[in-house]
């Protein structure tokens, strides 16, 4: 198996692969660039978290780098409900590289080369055989192609504009020719960056310090330790006097110049564009970020643009904390060329080109944790596909990875695909912390996941199952100190003996709240204690949600034949026809969530399905 491009989706496929059993090799245009985070020097965040952690519990590797180059974590939502709590961390950006180069070189049955493909081609007697830029040709059963933003890469720096790749690399022009030729569906996105400066050169008493959480938690479920708060990020706002450098300056900008044709990402704005798209607001959040221990290099988060240098150094001078800074980097966008992911089944194979795969932002998704994620999953039925075996598609209802796929493939993307908790339908019963209990069975089944996680699982979940049963028991009686420690938390005190479970139902009130008048309260990990809580509050939710996932199961389980022909229904809407011809559902279920698809349209399928089936028994 063959894997092209060493980010993020790249790594998890290649490690897939080879721990799967297939031999596999990595191409790459620099070896030193593996893992690179061109962008913002973290991993995790709102919903992205959730990814991070299904990665590790089906036994992938992006958590374990994460919580071993961390240098400051923090959990996001705290003030939300459980569903949205998500674990982001800092992380040094070159350890993070170093770390997953060792991993690939430790991992057995992987190769790594530096080298460009820069084409592939159909072999003689199937599977693929990819072509480097010295001539070099390398056949292999399968192939992912997990190429970022290189393919015809195109910097934009104001009126600059030349080809390359993210952070100096160059592009890779000829392979996107080569895709072309072989009927690959590309279009053009787009995607940007902000300066970094020198931190030397900012002002940190005019900004507000973020620290990490006292007790941080770990990305891997296999953690022992959690990961050491080693820095702070800061936060600051832009004035109104940059906004008014932005504005007097649009007409510079390539993004409202006409000179970018891709489309860019709708929830990761640039500045200028979110000048013009929130003229109301005088002033917008931006947070500087470390880049790692060893660096003076500060991340500006939240200040992406395309506008001349000159411009940037303007508006950057005009913001509290940065009226002298230093850029080592400017900002810049960046167009590249992706596949509609359309073109995809829910194994992120072709569906028209059999051992060839997509992965990451070639399939029009953002983010690094998007991308691993894709990554893993196109890792393994890559190699399942060159061994003969079944391919593993997620479910919606199990996972976010399941609903990134099953979006990309079945609904497909007008703009970089960003993963938001707000995109399933069931994130209650997909938390973070419920991703081992979810997909660890599965990733040990598959072969990832070893005993030892599967065994470390089923103790915790034993753990949990006895304090619930605990709390159901256990009386607190009224006293003077637990009354005034419920009203302090803002809920009434009490007058008789109460159990613990339905104390810890009141949404004010937490372990910590009781903490001192739970004298039976066994010495637990603190993950226990959140777990258990979590159940109690929401326990009418859980079940109406595993109700309705049950029921969204049934539709999923409806398989759509391969050879069926939508232009025949007559009774479907012509949208619907045109449609389903253009995406190929797998089954009923992502038929229901094609846009142009309505409930109507579903039912006249589900009949067409029972009157086919009963037609062959008839004939039989």
């Amino acid at each position: 198996m063959i894997v092209i491009g060493a980010g993020h989706a790249g790594i998890e496929a290649a490690l897939a692969s080879a721990r799967l059993g297939s031999r596999t090799a990595v191409f790459t245009v620099n070896l030193d660039w593996i893992g690179n985070m061109p962008c913002n020097p973290a991993i995790g965040g709102s919903s992205k978290g959730h990814l991070v952690r299904e990665i590790d519990a089906l036994g992938g590797e992006m958590a374990k780098a994460a919580d071993a180059t961390a240098i400051q974590c923090r959990m996001l939502n705290l003030g939300k409900g459980a569903a949205v709590h998500s674990p982001r961390a800092q992380i040094d950006r070159r350890a993070y590289a170093d770390e997953m180069k060792f991993r690939l070189e430790a991992q057995p049955g992987l190769s790594l080369r530096q080298a460009e493909i820069v084409s592939l081609e159909p072999g003689a007697r199937g599977g693929w055989v990819a072509v480097s830029g010295t001539g070099m040709r390398y056949a292999a059963a399968c192939v992912v192609l997990a190429t970022g933003t290189f393919l015809r890469g195109r910097i934009h720096i104001g009126a600059l504009q030349y080809a390359g790749g993210p952070d100096g690399m160059p592009p890779a022009n000829a392979l996107s020719d080569s895709l072309r030729a072989l009927g690959v569906p590309l279009r053009r996105f787009k995607t940007g960056t902000p300066p970094r400066v020198h931190r030397r050169s900012v002002d940190l008493t005019k900004t507000t310090p973020q620290e990490g959480d006292e007790r941080a938690v770990c990305f891997s479920f296999a953690a022992t330790q959690p990961p050491r708060q080693r820095s702070l990020c800061y936060q600051t706002y832009t004035t109104a006097e940059t906004k008014r450098i932005i504005t007097e300056n649009l007409d510079r900008s390539p993004l409202f110049g006409g000179q970018i044709e891709g489309v860019g990402p709708r929830y990761c704005p640039s500045i200028e564009d979110k000048i013009v798209r929130f003229p109301e607001k005088e002033r917008h959040p931006l947070f500087l970020e470390p880049c790692g221990e060893r660096t003076q290099e500060m991340y500006l988060q939240g200040l992406s643009s395309s506008l001349p240098e000159e411009v940037q150094m303007a508006f950057l001078h005009s913001i509290p904390g940065l009226e002298q800074c230093e850029v080592m980097r400017p900002a810049y966008a960046i167009e590249y060329d992706c596949v509609d992911p359309l073109a995809l089944g829910g194994s992120l194979e072709f569906r028209e080109l059999p051992g060839l795969f997509g992965a990451g932002q070639f399939n029009g998704s953002s983010g690094y944790e998007e991308a691993a994620a894709q990554g893993l999953m196109a890792g393994i039925n890559a190699a399942h596909g060159a061994q003969g075996k079944p391919a593993v598609v997620l479910p919606r209802e199990s996972s976010y990875i399941g609903t990134l796929i099953d979006d990309l493939v079945t609904k497909g993307c007008s703009e970089p695909y960003r993963m938001m908790t707000s995109r399933s339908e069931f994130r209650l019963l997909l938390r973070h912390d419920t991703a081992d209990a979810r997909l660890t069975p599965l990733g040990h089944a598959l072969g990832l996941a070893d005993a030892a996680r599967l065994a470390a699982l089923r103790r915790k979940e034993a753990l949990i199952d006895e304090e619930l049963l605990r709390a159901a028991r256990v009386t607190l009686s009224p006293c003077e100190a637990l009354n005034a420690a419920l009203e302090a938390a803002g809920t009434a005190g009490i007058t008789s003996g109460v159990r613990l479970a339905e104390l810890l139902r009141r949404p004010q009130v937490s372990y910590a709240v009781l903490e001192g008048f739970d004298p039976t309260r066994p010495a637990l990990e603190p993950e226990i204690f959140t777990q258990a809580e979590t159940r109690l509050k929401y326990e009418g939710y859980i079940k109406r949600q595993e109700a309705a996932a049950r029921e969204f199961k049934r539709l999923e389980d409806v398989r759509l034949p391969g050879n069926i022909n939508y232009a025949e229904i007559t009774s479907l809407r012509m949208e619907a026809r045109e449609k389903l011809t253009k995406a190929r559902p797998e089954t009923l279920g992502q038929a229901s969530r094609i846009s142009g698809v309505n409930p109507a349209d579903v039912s006249v399928l589900l009949i067409h399905l029972n009157s086919r089936f009963t037609h062959r028994l008839r004939r039989g």
